[in-house]
């Protein structure tokens, strides 16, 4: 054999040999990385239970003094921290500014007041009227303001009798008995001591301190007979006399000892600023502006009312109220006396109202008309009653539900009063929506929930 050809036999020999001691894998390729004659297994995992320390390994790791370090600094940290912010809203609560004082709060403030201007027109009297005490209770009426009833001839000062009462409105056990039965129901009773209330001015045209001097007397009488409180007409001119102070200090000396009286005046023609003035300086309790009526200019009057918006627990609001006038002479159509009346509860001060208005009384003439007690079955069924908010979520809700109102009804007045001539809307209805604005955020207000009775026009029976 040539050399050539043995080493091919030998070649042969150990490829034969090399897949002799391969494994046996069959067809299939070995995976890739594996080696020759290797094996994997499963082995099942085992349970492992972390048990943690033991207690004595625990006291003893907690016992080192690192640990005891840490636990003395994190102790430290949380008291710092707790008296910090101790201190932190000690600091607030002094640093932060003061809140205003709560006003002080009398009866006139706690609802609406009630004019009865003729007492003969009202109840036949001051024998009637101890008889409606019960009808204005339910009402929830807190004052009524009545007369003026004393004597006096119309222009003739040297007739003025301030502690005499008018015969055609009775007598003064009568009047007493009104008191005492006002007392038991919860409502006071104001006078109203203008000295010449018929003629064409108050004061007669005084200009010495004479008159007012007589109505001190008078409204010293009436307090210790027992009446709440003393009005007077004309403010602006009666507050300019020397002795106004002292007229002043007499009606409200007897808050000392609990009896709280209430002095009231009626102005007009006076501007918000000027009415704001006469608050600060005449020192009344209650007066009477007749700025609702006074202008047909819906923005002039929410100027108006957000001028005495400070001033609200001294402010009376009313149409007509300043000058006894009944409402339905002021608002002429029964829509605008539903009107008037919501929206006068929602004025930030005293509604007042003048007798007949709760059901739209019309005037008869010059003289007072007569209050109608009686009324048909169809005018009771649809009377409305208008239940004063109760709550201070029912007037929040109410005082947000007008606001949107009132910026509608003023977008609404300006664009159709930019049509000039050829707008539909009666001169009437723009008055009733622009006095829609004069609704006044807050609230909240300051007198608890009476209700009232207002709307449809009575009609004898």
């Amino acid at each position: 054999m040539s050399k050539d050809t043995e080493i091919d036999l030998e070649e042969v020999k150990l490829n034969t040999v090399d897949q002799e001691k391969q494994p046996m894998a069959g067809d299939h390729p070995s995976p890739a990385g594996e080696k020759n004659g290797s094996v994997k297994l499963k082995i099942p995992d085992e349970d492992v239970t972390f048990t943690g320390l033991s207690k004595e390994e625990l006291m003893k790791v907690a016992g080192t003094p690192g640990w005891v370090r840490t636990r003395c600094v994190l102790l430290v940290l949380f008291w710092l921290g707790w008296v910090g912010m101790l201190a932190g809203a000690i600091v607030i609560i002094v640093q932060a500014p003061r809140c205003k004082p709560i006003p002080e709060m009398h009866w006139w403030n706690e609802g609406l007041l009630y004019q009865i201007p003729d007492l003969h027109a009202f109840s036949d009297g001051l024998k009637g009227l101890e008889g409606k005490l019960d009808q204005l209770n339910q009402l929830k009426v807190k004052g009524v303001v009545l007369g003026p009833l004393h004597v006096v001839q119309k222009d003739q000062p040297n007739t003025l009798d301030l502690k005499k009462i008018r015969s055609d409105h009775g007598t003064m056990e009568e009047l007493e008995a009104v008191l005492q039965r006002a007392k038991k129901k919860g409502i006071s009773v104001i006078v109203d001591l203008t000295p010449n209330y018929e003629g064409a001015n108050p004061w007669f045209s005084a200009k010495d301190n004479e008159m007012v001097e007589k109505v001190r007397e008078a409204a010293e009488h009436w307090i210790n007979l027992g009446v709440d409180g003393i009005k007077v007409s004309d403010l602006k001119f009666a507050s300019g006399f020397n002795e106004w102070q002292t007229l002043r200090t007499d009606v409200q000396v007897n808050r000392t000892v609990g009896k709280v009286s209430a002095l009231m005046g009626a102005v007009e023609g006076a501007s918000a600023e000027e009415v704001a003035h006469l608050i600060n300086t005449t020192g009344v309790d209650i007066i009477l502006p007749n700025l609702l009526s006074s202008s047909d200019n819906g923005m002039e009057r929410i100027k108006a009312v957000n001028v005495l918006q400070l001033e609200k627990s001294s402010v009376g609001w009313g149409l007509g109220a300043s000058k006894l006038e009944p409402l339905s002479k002021v608002a002429t159509s029964s829509d605008l006396q539903h009107l008037y009346q919501l929206l006068l509860f929602t004025l930030p001060g005293i509604p007042v109202f003048t007798y007949g208005d709760e059901i739209g009384l019309q005037g008869n003439g010059s003289g007072w008309p007569k209050m109608v007690w009686k009324m048909d079955v169809s005018v009771q069924s649809v009377m409305t009653f208008f239940f004063f908010f109760k709550g201070t979520l029912i007037c929040s809700l109410a005082a947000t539900c007008f606001n949107i109102l009132a910026s509608l009804v003023c977008r609404l007045t300006s664009r159709t009063a930019g049509r000039g001539s050829k707008s539909s809307v009666t001169s009437e209805a723009r008055s009733a929506r622009c006095f829609t604005a004069t609704i006044i955020h807050s609230a909240p207000l300051t007198h608890p929930s009476p209700s009232f009775v207002c709307g449809t026009r009575a009609k004898d029976t």
